[in-house]
């Protein structure tokens, strides 16, 4: 196991990214990987869950002494994403590790990237649109969709690690309007972390994980996290926001073609 520190400084990078915008890395280092450092997709993704999961795990150990996770919510995604992240691991570890498959998954990590870049953009009007819709719903209908959202991130994430971010965010704003905004961060960042070391797991049960990039990224996002999080509040979410948005889509349309 070697440690790279170029790998660190791009794990520096994008967990200052993480601490200014609280946007899951994956958005941002499973792409940098495989078009700056050239990575097959399938080892950025699995490489890049297993660092999810613990820079996640240090924001759910943060959100749960505060009181801001609705560990309801969090089972109801879990009850849908667990399974179906099994099930894509299945699948996964059944193809072989070719080009064919690297391109595949650079495809769907392309799409996954522009559908987070509107996520961000857009977050605003999409819920003000979707979310007086589910106001009433009745629980057990609600209990319903909140576990096939778990379903569709566990596919996700599994196989691009993007998507428990920007896109469960948005989603449970639109299942949950009555619930406070913090206790949505806070569950879906705590369902982040089972969902992404199982998955994380599973790739390197298959063989599509680096250990030395693991350990060169972890050793350079724990710092940057932690400066990120600091100056985030001196930076306004105007600039950011749309800077983060255009880059990601950028990023995908470069993925896809």
């Amino acid at each position: 196991m070697t440690v790279t520190p170029l790998y660190s400084l791009a794990g520096v990078l994008v967990g200052m990214l993480v601490g200014l915008t609280g946007v899951g890395g994956g958005s941002l280092m499973t792409p940098l990987l495989v078009l700056l450092f050239g990575f097959h997709p399938t080892t950025a993704v699995g490489t890049d869950l297993l660092y999810a999961s613990a820079t996640k795990a240090v924001g759910t150990g943060v959100h749960g002494s505060r009181g801001t996770v609705d560990w309801h919510v969090v089972r109801r995604l879990a009850l849908g994403s667990i399974p179906a992240t099994l099930a894509t691991l299945l699948v996964l570890s059944r193809v072989p590790k070719t080009g064919g498959s690297g391109s595949v998954i650079a495809l769907i990590l392309g799409i996954a990237l522009v559908a987070t870049a509107v996520a961000l953009f857009f977050r605003q009007r999409i819920v003000a649109r979707m979310a007086p819709r589910f106001e009433r719903l009745p629980a057990a209908r609600l209990a319903q969709l909140t576990t096939l959202l778990g379903v569709a991130l566990g596919v996700m994430v599994s196989l691009t690690s993007v998507g428990a971010g920007a896109l469960g965010m948005t989603a449970l704003l639109i299942l949950y309007p009555q619930l406070p905004v913090k206790r949505l961060v806070g569950s879906d960042i705590a369902h982040a972390v089972p969902l992404t070391l199982i998955a994380g797991l599973g790739h390197w049960w298959i063989g599509s994980v680096d250990v030395g990039l693991l350990v060169s990224l972890l050793l350079g996002s724990v710092p940057g996290i932690i400066v990120g999080s600091l100056i985030a509040t001196r930076v306004s979410d105007r600039v950011l926001t749309p800077v983060l948005a255009v880059t990601l889509a950028i990023v995908g349309v470069r993925l896809l073609f």
